[in-house]
């Protein structure tokens, strides 16, 4: 009975989506974060008879088959990379964006890692780096005899020198965006990679067309909607619930069928 089969990868693909849903609700207050939402397809179509086709001595036309549906399968799970809200920390050395772009930090390998938390702080050689202790690119380096650290909008890093009447210049913050973000993949800690997909980084200054402005003292917040994803949690179950009757009805059914034969 095909109805088993059926069910079962709607099971699946409602457990599936459960999972995206759990990450979404974990990351709830994760700077940066961006919600994923699970996409799904139908399967291949089982075909019992042909539309289009000539019907007896060729006098007619079938004007509609009959294809049964084998069930569904999970086609991707896509990030929605939508700004989140700001939240003011004080901290200069937290950075936000508003619009598109991406920070970019060094890897551990050398590899160009791309961001969204600007939640930075600098190491014991005073460069500016993540949470995780990768660097910002390009790098930038704080003297340790800095009263302040100033970043403008457009990405200009600033030194306030203990005693000096000029603001020293420390370099430029440069953002990436890409022609299809969903196509970037996620490494956790904050992190995305390039990929085939998404193409390459086009680079460019904060504040131009197409890039987003730099707002100091600021972090980015996860994305997540709480109603949205309890309303999605909530319809998840209830199909995951409706498989499974469909499983139970058909369990059924098959064994009416075997009691009879015996």
């Amino acid at each position: 009975m095909k109805a088993l089969a059926i069910a079962a990868t709607g099971m699946n693909a409602q457990q599936t989506n459960l999972e995206v849903i759990a990450n979404n609700i974990a990351n709830i207050n994760t700077t940066g974060f961006k919600r994923a939402r699970a996409e799904f397809t139908d399967l291949l179509y089982q075909v019992e008879r042909l539309q289009g086709v000539p019907s007896r001595a060729n006098q007619a036309v079938v004007p509609e088959g009959a294809s049964i549906g084998l069930g569904v399968k999970t086609a991707a799970i896509r990030n929605l990379h939508v700004q989140g809200s700001l939240t003011s920390t004080g901290n200069k050395l937290d950075l936000a964006l508003m619009g598109n772009g991406w920070f970019q930090v060094e890897g551990p390998d050398g590899q160009m890692l791309y961001t969204r938390a600007g939640a930075f702080n600098t190491n014991a050689n005073g460069e500016l780096v993540t949470i995780e202790g990768y660097s910002v690119m390009p790098a930038i380096t704080v003297p340790e005899n800095a009263v302040e650290v100033i970043v403008n909008k457009s990405g200009q890093v600033f030194a306030r020198i203990d005693g000096q009447v000029d603001l020293q210049d420390l370099g430029q913050l440069t953002l990436a965006t890409f022609a299809n973000e969903a196509g970037l993949a996620p490494l956790g800690d904050n992190l995305f990679q390039e990929t085939a997909a998404s193409g390459g980084a086009n680079v460019g200054v904060p504040g131009d067309v197409g890039f987003a402005t730099v707002q100091q003292g600021y972090l980015e917040n996860s994305n997540v909607d709480p109603v949205k994803e309890i309303s999605d949690l909530i319809s998840a179950q209830r199909a995951y619930e409706m498989n499974s009757k469909v499983i139970q009805a058909a369990d059924e059914m098959a064994a009416v069928v075997s009691k009879n034969i015996r």
